[in-house]
């Protein structure tokens, strides 16, 4: 049995949880849910709304300036391009910030 959500009951769950509320920005959700989506629609399985899972397997990074120091990658990673090599990277529209799947 599984239930079906869409976006604001997505970005909802998690802006009102007192402990996953800051993992991501209101526009960091809206494009993992889009990624999500994207996913489930090319694949054609369906997710489970996972939350407590997604927080750990996704972070949001302001600038690519600071994932380098979150993961001091500067030599491995010089670009943003570089870093799609290794892991999934999540471009949020209109923002030099992104998410990752973590690795």
């Amino acid at each position: 049995m599984k239930d079906t959500i869409n976006k604001n009951q997505f970005i909802n769950w998690f802006r009102s949880n007192e402990q996953y509320k800051n993992n991501f920005s209101y526009e960091g959700l809206s494009a993992l849910f889009d990624y999500l989506e994207e996913m489930e629609e090319s694949t054609g399985e369906e997710l489970d709304f996972d939350p407590i899972a997604l927080c750990c397997e996704y972070s949001e990074y302001d600038s690519f300036e600071e994932f380098q120091e979150d993961y001091d990658g500067k030599e491995l990673y010089p670009t943003l391009d570089d870093l799609e090599d290794y892991t999934t990277v999540i471009r949020i529209k209109n923002s030099d910030s992104f998410i990752i799947q973590q690795f």
